[in-house]
């Protein structure tokens, strides 16, 4: 038995951004060039100069792992609620009709306020579940979620000015996000499970935009145009980003949402921290938006809410009432 094999990625495959100049205002629109060119590729981005203290990064990522680790009595007290907000456990999620489950093991969570509200008003958003046994995850998991949120923002303002729109254009209904950060957790995968086990199967990304802040463990391919599955290692101090569905959808498929998946084949625990920037639900992805009235969109209007919900209730076995 054998693992799912990836190519080593040339250098070139996959840009090395550096966004200080977008996020400090000093020359935004040579970063845009640079995103734009980027999106408009393999859809995938190193992100360096984003901002997110490694301090903040630090302590996510060691309280995830404590989580992880912990009983799965305990972590059964936040199992995921009807609204995405908790605990999945392995075997939670499936990427396919003809895929095996994933072996990976996630922690979600969303916006809330400083008294630890969120509006309800989406079956994809509730209140977050925090553990009782650990106290120290919810300041770290809204830390890392505000910090990577703003870095969304960032990216967000770069692909409106490389498509030669007005820097807010992707923002106008950003209030009330329905954004999700989760840890992600894969343990080591027995090489005997075969080449069709993953920790995350082949999938495109459901949203607008994801951040991936990587371990040093590696593990993540992706598929270029001709077929062929890439190493995607991690490059410290940076994070790598990816255009998802919805902004796909958005730009007209001018951006390019691209497969990927996840093989842990190191032997060791993996950890991922995650950011899924979404709008709000209401907001409309049309690419008439962006190219004219005149334009004909090979997808058809649709908003940020309802593609999210049917993805989701395809994708998740808690989700299923059949």
């Amino acid at each position: 038995m054998v693992y799912a094999e990836a190519k080593p990625m040339d250098s070139n495959e996959i840009p090395v951004i550096d966004i200080t100049s977008l996020r400090d205002g000093t020359d935004p629109h040579s970063v845009a060039k640079d995103l734009h060119a980027a999106s408009t590729g393999l859809g995938f981005i190193y992100i360096s100069g984003h901002g997110i203290p490694e301090t903040c990064i630090s302590a996510a990522r060691n309280l995830a792992f404590d989580f992880f680790r912990s009983p799965p009595e305990q972590k059964e007290t936040v199992r995921v609620s009807a609204s995405h907000r908790g605990w999945l456990a392995s075997g939670g999620a499936k990427m396919g009709d003809k895929l095996k489950a994933d072996l990976k093991e996630s922690f979600v969570w969303g916006m809330q306020d400083e008294n630890g509200d969120t509006v309800a008003d989406h079956p994809l958003r509730g209140r977050n579940q925090w553990p009782e046994f650990l106290p120290d995850v919810e300041p770290a998991a809204m830390d890392y979620f505000r910090q990577a949120h703003e870095v969304a923002h960032h990216l967000m303002r770069g692909f409106a000015l490389g498509l030669g729109l007005e820097e807010g254009f992707f923002l106008k209904t950003a209030s009330r996000p329905l954004s999700r950060a989760s840890f992600v957790y894969y343990p080591a995968q027995p090489e005997d499970m075969g080449a069709d086990q993953f920790g995350v199967g082949p999938h495109t990304d459901f949203g607008v935009l994801t951040l991936l802040c990587q371990d040093a463990v590696g593990g993540l391919q992706i598929e270029n145009i001709d077929g062929e599955w890439l190493q995607a290692p991690p490059i410290e101090g940076t994070l790598i980003v990816n255009v998802a569905d919805l902004l796909a959808r958005w730009t007209g498929g001018a951006y390019k949402s691209t497969p990927h998946r996840v093989v842990n084949s190191s032997g060791r625990e993996r950890l991922s921290l995650v950011l899924a920037f979404d709008p709000n639900p209401e907001t409309v992805i049309d690419a008439r938006q962006i190219f004219g009235a005149g334009h004909m969109p090979a997808e058809s209007a649709t908003t940020c809410g309802e593609y999210l919900q049917w993805r989701f209730d395809r994708a998740f076995a808690y989700r299923k009432t059949e």
